[in-house]
């Protein structure tokens, strides 16, 4: 028997027939679905080999799967950049390792980021969301006694789904924690004199 992930299990369980309900679905298959998420980071271009592996060690460990390197296209001579330079690092999640992220992303390290409001409801137009984190030490899988330099990720969330409306639908029926979008504020009645 193979296993399933718990949020995958949610998916399919509850978000499915919620979203077939809310969104006049005939098809299950018409219901939006996560493809992949991407996590990436720049690295300084001045690095040394030691804070390189760093990076590639601490990415690693919050994927699952040994990141891969991305190099520079070409030499900028005024960021000190040459050809071939190593300048970020990145991973893509799918499956299993993909639904293990995104329950370890939204149960454990967003609410532990300090004075958390809420995630921005903004979407890119096309079904994805991108969250930007600035410290990855937000993740228990990283020993902060261990780290030399704190690294921000970017991290984004694929859908299947035709417009932001239903990717951010699902996003939240999954448990992403959405910010609250409050509206112009209501005059208050005044009595006449």
């Amino acid at each position: 028997m193979s296993y399933t992930p718990s949020l995958r299990k949610q998916y399919l369980e509850h978000v499915v027939p919620e979203l077939m309900k809310l969104r006049g679905y005939t098809n299950k298959h018409e219901v939006p679905r996560l493809q992949k998420i991407t996590i990436n980071t720049g690295i300084d271009a001045e690095a040394d080999k030691n804070a390189i592996a760093d990076v590639q060690r601490d990415v690693a460990t919050l994927a699952g799967q040994k990141p891969v390197l991305a190099k520079s296209r070409k030499a900028i001579a005024n960021f000190k950049l040459k050809q071939g330079q190593i300048v970020g690092c990145h991973v893509t999640l799918r499956g299993s390792s993909m639904w293990e992220f995104l329950l370890r992303l939204i149960a454990v390290a967003l609410p532990t980021i300090r004075d958390f409001r809420g995630m921005s409801p903004k979407l890119d137009g096309q079904g994805n969301y991108t969250i930007g984190i600035t410290d990855h030490t937000i993740f228990p899988e990283i020993t902060v006694d261990n780290v030399k330099k704190h690294i921000g990720l970017d991290i984004t969330i694929v859908t299947s789904a035709n417009t932001d409306d239903e990717a951010r639908e699902l996003l939240r029926l999954l448990g992403m924690p959405f910010r609250r979008v409050e509206g112009p504020a209501k005059p208050t009645a005044t009595k006449a004199a």
